[in-house]
């Protein structure tokens, strides 16, 4: 995994060449580095379970409360537009604060909103909680992908950025197994849900506890003219040799960047590559959201019932689709600091697209009262999210930490997410409604048509930026030469 080093110059993005870093080596550092990760991560495991727990909370949950499609969309959604606003807001906090205690304060939203949501009275006071929720899921979306960026050695960011798209799905595997436990055991049990949405709060504790003993982004220490402070959390971090040569790096970039700060929207908007870099972002974000995959996280136990299973039955089968997901993020961090994004992301969508009209074809073909409909339909939503979590989702939160040059980072980050979690909102909002007025068949295909498309536009517009530093990114986005040079010599 530590890779031959590379020298950014010419060949990778037509600017003048940048002092080698000096190579990788392990040590005490590499474990360091690793702990950190995993307490960082936390956050995106908080993140798969409080959007996952509802997979397996929303049928008891609604015959409780007797809520209708639009009421279950609701209770789905309002989370999902509560991360709206919380990425929004997390890019502009953690560029005043810092990564580190902005994810200290979303631990703090993460075991308040658990709490709320299992201990309301009634509809209302439950929203509020799913909101809450949101806030701290929206910023730990858009914060932790950044923090993990601008710690890792560039050799390794894919696979160490890539990680928090992992525990993402570890958060969503527990939560349906979770589900699966106490619908099993205590299902007969009025407030069964309350249990399963207030499990979120232990691992937010362990949040909260485990960032009090974390260092500051070294990146983010640069940026506010903290240097020293930087050059000893890289060195905690890295050999020291590398930990310097990687200060002076960093430094180069804030300096140049200090005389022309863009911080602004308007003013990104005004610059056309900052501009053409953003709106990739936005694509980026989006297009994962219309793939439909959340749709089967949120609604996977409905979905499942409507192919042809039991309500308990689908409450257990849901469990694959989960386990399958964490088994392809596997493979996709192996592969992520080996194949090139593009490669990865552009077959992810024809995948995808494939999947989704399997899918369709098989409830259009496949009698109803078929003793094996529901099986194959669960082995092609296997197949579905087994694509998406293998070439999609770790390399989507990969780019988007990736892409923006440090001045405009955490809003590019912001903005992008923010455009992603109203996409999630408004398909997890309408797609009770939908299935109900398409059936499995017309909802599947249209998924399959969009993803057609989605290949095709990403093929078009993606840049690469696998075997650069993030210094070496923002000068490519700068110059342009990202969008036309392929990956170092000699990787794939």
């Amino acid at each position: 995994m530590w890779g031959a080093q590379t020298t950014e110059g010419d060949a990778l993005s037509g600017t003048p060449a940048s002092p080698a870093l000096p190579p990788l080596s392990t040590g005490p550092h590499t474990r360091r580095l690793g702990l950190v990760a995993l307490v960082a991560t936390l956050g995106g495991l908080l993140f798969g379970y409080d959007t996952g727990v509802i997979n397996g909370a929303l049928i008891p949950l609604s015959g409780e409360l007797g809520l209708d499609a639009l009421g279950e969309g609701a209770i789905t959604s309002a989370l999902l537009f509560g991360a709206a606003a919380g990425a929004l807001a997390g890019g502009w906090v953690s560029d005043a604060v810092g990564r580190r205690t902005t994810i200290i304060g979303l631990s703090v939203l993460f075991v308040a909103g658990a709490l709320v949501c299992s201990l309301a009275p009634g509809f209302g006071v439950l929203i509020l909680g799913r909101i809450i929720l949101g806030l701290a899921v929206g910023g730990a979306s858009t914060v932790v992908p950044v923090f993990l960026a601008e710690l890792s050695p560039y050799e390794v960011r894919g696979s160490m950025s890539g990680r928090n798209e992992l525990m993402i799905l570890v958060g969503q595997l527990a939560a349906v197994v979770v589900n699966a436990i106490l619908g099993s055991t205590l299902g007969h049990v009025e407030g069964v849900w309350r249990v399963m949405l207030a499990v979120a709060a232990l691992p937010g504790l362990f949040l909260f506890i485990g960032m009090l003993r974390v260092p500051e982004s070294p990146r983010w220490l640069v940026a506010k003219g903290r240097h020293e402070e930087a050059r000893t959390v890289l060195r905690a971090l890295r050999t020291e040799e590398r930990a310097d040569a990687e200060l002076d790096e960093v430094r180069r970039i804030v300096d140049q960047d200090s005389a022309r700060r863009t911080e602004s929207l308007s003013e990104i908007v005004g610059n056309r590559w900052l501009r053409r870099i953003l709106l990739v972002g936005i694509a980026i974000a989006v297009f994962q959201q219309l793939t439909g995959v959340n749709s089967i996280m949120y609604y996977g136990q409905v979905v499942l019932r409507d192919s042809g299973f039991t309500a308990d039955a689908a409450l257990v089968a849901a469990i694959a689709p989960a386990l399958i997901g964490v088994i392809g993020s596997f493979i996709a961090l192996a592969m992520m600091d080996r194949v090139n994004r593009r490669t990865t992301v552009v077959t992810g969508y024809a995948l995808v697209a494939l999947c989704h009209l399997l899918i369709g074809g098989a409830s259009l073909v496949v009698p109803v009262d078929s003793p094996a409909r529901p099986y194959i339909m669960l082995v092609l939503i296997v197949a579905f999210v087994g694509s998406m979590q293998t070439f999609l989702n770790v390399a989507t939160w990969v780019l988007l930490s990736e892409i923006f040059p440090l001045r405009m980072r955490a809003l590019g980050m912001g903005v992008s997410v923010f455009c992603m979690w109203i996409a999630n909102a408004l398909l997890s909002l309408w797609f009770p409604s939908l299935l109900a007025a398409l059936g499995l068949t017309g909802s599947f295909f249209s998924f399959g048509a969009v993803n057609v498309v989605t290949a095709l536009v990403m093929w078009k517009v993606l840049p690469e930026t696998r075997g650069r530093t993030l210094e070496g990114v923002e000068r490519g986005v700068e110059d342009g030469s990202i969008y036309r040079t392929p990956a170092p010599a000699g990787r794939a």
